[in-house]
């Protein structure tokens, strides 16, 4: 008996798993009739029935149990072995990127990097997931924030970060500014972690509690702006709030965070011609940054 083809194998997997052809059909990229036509051929090539046709999908009969347990993790590690060795185009750069940094940092200046890379497609993934970069080989790189620890990734660092109290207009209007002394009788946001390290350097004891806490930057910013209450906001996601007036540092004083943004990526982008291009782009406006966020914004 000739070996049957790897296709007609992959048809019947396809087809066990979904148990239904137009499904199994659609995830091939193949129409239901290619598919009835290759699982006739493999069932005509063994000698044995592989499915039986119900009203609304398949079934595997005993023979094909057999055959998919056989069979179907062995197709699915050629398709793991075989995934890094698909064509990969230095056109395109597929990027993940914490959706605070992406509004903030990245995106307001991503224009000057299309005008100097015309011809690259760039796709951003806005997630604060963190991306297996084994698994998900469409994408080439990351911005992340953290200590620079990832491991099996090449991680670059691309500047740090700081974090002052920040308040909106109204709510300094309501209560008044606050000193060092007496922000702890102020409404503030966020939870006894940072807060702790900021009254330790500069002096002051933390509230009994936090008029609210929250798991993302982003909407305990948005808090802040809305007058809820103060923020220990990172430099880089208030800035451009700042800028549009929504939000006011309280004091000169910042505090480092013991985390930074990096760029990271697996070994196989090391030759990928986008992220090249991107990577020198990336240095240059981060130095930029890094030299602006030097000093303080003014209270």
């Amino acid at each position: 008996m000739s070996r049957p083809s790897l296709y007609a194998l992959q048809g019947f997997v396809a087809s066990a798993r979904h148990g239904n052809l137009s499904h199994a059909a659609q995830s091939l990229h193949l129409t239901v009739s290619a598919l009835s036509h290759q699982i006739r051929g493999l069932e005509e090539q063994l000698g044995q029935r592989l499915f039986v046709r119900k009203a609304r999908g398949v079934e595997l009969t005993a023979d094909g149990r057999r055959l998919f347990e056989r069979v179907a993790e062995h197709l699915e590690a050629i398709e793991q072995a075989m995934r890094p060795y698909r064509a990969r185009r230095d056109d395109v750069l597929t990027l993940t990127v914490l959706p605070s940094l992406a509004t903030s940092w990245l995106v307001p200046r991503l224009p000057g990097f299309v005008e100097l890379h015309p011809r690259l497609e760039l796709n951003l993934q806005s997630t604060v997931d963190l991306v297996d970069f084994e698994r998900d080989l469409e994408v080439d790189a990351g911005l992340r924030f953290g200590r620079g620890e990832w491991p099996g990734l090449r991680s670059v660092h691309l500047f740090d970060d700081w974090v002052t109290p920040s308040a909106s207009p109204a709510l300094i209007e309501r209560l008044g500014r606050p000193t060092p002394r007496t922000l702890k009788r102020f409404p503030l946001l966020g939870s006894s972690g940072t807060w702790s390290r900021w009254f330790e350097t500069y002096g002051g004891t933390p509230p009994q509690r936090f008029v609210a806490n929250f798991d993302d930057s982003e909407t305990m910013l948005r808090a802040a702006v809305e007058g809820l209450g103060i923020a220990l906001g990172r430099s880089t996601l208030i800035r451009p709030l700042v800028k549009a007036g929504l939000l006011v540092p309280l004091f000169t004083e910042r505090l480092k965070s013991d985390k930074a943004y990096h760029l990271v990526y697996p070994a196989r982008s090391d030759d990928h011609a986008g992220l090249a291009a991107f990577r020198k782009w990336l240095f240059a406006e981060a130095r930029g940054y890094a030299a602006l966020d030097s000093a303080p914004p003014p209270p």
